[in-house]
């Protein structure tokens, strides 16, 4: 009689999944096959090489289109108390049908972080089939409890206002050889809001920045610069404490042209209903006119920024001294020495449009809006001329 509690022999495919998740090496190999669009054929004669009768049909459903990216919400098949090997990154904070949250990971071999925003870097990685056919996800307290050691802090941390040029520094530093840009990070974005809005004491909120900041610089460059979403300088205090001695930059603007901008096209950071006002302060984002909810977040913003101008490692630059600052004040501070042809190559790059870089710059803000401009004058004019009257080392002189 068939033994009822006998488990069924485990499936080609789940002894490839088994195989791979056990050799770093073998990862590394089937997913530089994928990059150059070899997957299957890799696939099936990695398998066939261990022995796997591994067949075509058992990857159709990886080939699948999924265009919305749906695989994503199921559980993933591999998990584990530990970190995947160096590969591998973080790319969201996700939570478990039981509401526990965890770090899921995608391999993200041959591809550069040089792109305008990390999410554009992780959307390559999550469409190889590779990433469906090995997911790893790591519970949030196995994540920060089990970092390895030697993590490396960043070289470089990009604070700023918001449509202020931070894209445009962010890609000419992309630019330097050897550098490494994490931008905007969605599972560093998640881990900023945990440590501020948790009950977590402060050595637990260190230790989880340092853990994402560390996974995110797992890359074999000489440096690893970090450019933080806006609101991100509310934990300016919080990024001092977990990286000390790292150098530090705050980009401002003219209110009007950062109001402006951000009428046209709402950032997250400035809505209500994606992050919460009692985050800066403000009761409530929903009784006063958009405008003017935003220039109370800017504030919030520039304020938060300006509480630490003499804590040390900090630069203040104007939007208006860009993109000449890169080179003459803002290299310099990351400890970078730029030579003839770094500074063709960030020539190039200032040349082109930061979000689309198809496209030429062209540096046009249009009219402002009287309401607009009212905004700014009534709400941020005082903190825009105190953040211009910064000296000192921490500013561009």
């Amino acid at each position: 009689m068939k033994d009822p509690a006998a488990r069924p022999a485990p499936s080609p495919l789940d002894r490839f999944r088994d195989l791979l998740a056990a050799d770093e090496a073998l990862q590394d190999e089937l997913a530089a096959d994928e990059a150059g669009g070899r997957f299957v054929e890799a696939a099936l004669a990695l398998a066939r090489r261990h022995g796997i009768a591994l067949e075509p049909g058992h990857l159709a459903p990886l080939m699948a289109s999924d265009p919305l990216g749906l695989w994503r919400l199921e559980p993933p098949a591999l998990g584990g108390i530990g970190w995947p090997p160096r590969g591998w990154l973080p790319f969201q904070l996700a939570a478990a049908a039981d509401g526990a949250l965890g770090i899921d990971w995608a391999h993200f071999g041959g591809i550069a972080l040089d792109q305008p925003f990390f999410a554009d870097a992780a959307r390559r990685a999550l469409a190889r089939p590779f990433n469906r056919l090995l997911r790893c996800r790591t519970g949030l307290d196995d994540f920060i409890d089990r970092a390895p050691d030697g993590l490396r802090p960043p070289d470089g941390l990009i604070f700023h206002m918001s449509r202020c040029g931070s894209t445009l520094v962010a890609r000419m530093l992309a630019a330097v050889p050897g550098t490494s840009l994490v931008s905007e990070a969605a599972p560093l974005d998640a881990m900023v809001h945990l440590a501020l809005r948790s009950d977590w004491p402060e050595a637990r909120r260190i230790a989880g920045l340092r853990a994402m900041a560390g996974a995110l610089g797992r890359r074999p460059s000489a440096r690893i610069i970090v450019k933080l979403n806006a609101w991100h300088a509310l934990a300016l205090p919080l990024f001092r404490a977990a990286f000390p001695g790292v150098p530090w930059l705050f980009l401002y603007r003219e209110p009007a042209a950062i109001l402006a901008s951000q009428m046209a096209e709402r950032g997250a950071e400035l809505t209500p209903q994606l992050v919460p006002p009692q985050l800066y302060g403000i009761e409530s984002g929903t009784d006063c006119p958009a405008e003017v909810y935003c220039a109370l977040v800017l504030e919030r913003i520039g304020a938060a920024a300006l509480a630490q101008k003499d804590a040390g490692d900090g630069l203040f630059v104007d939007h208006a001294d860009l993109p000449g600052a890169v080179a003459g004040a803002i290299l310099p501070h990351f400890g970078i020495a730029p030579d003839e042809a770094m500074s063709a190559a960030l020539a190039t790059v200032a040349a082109r449009d930061a979000k689309h870089p198809a496209r030429p710059f062209t540096g046009r803000t249009g009219a402002i809006d009287p309401a607009i401009r009212a905004a700014a004058d009534a709400h941020l004019a005082e903190i825009h001329a105190r953040l211009k009257a910064v000296h000192g080392p921490q500013s561009l002189l």
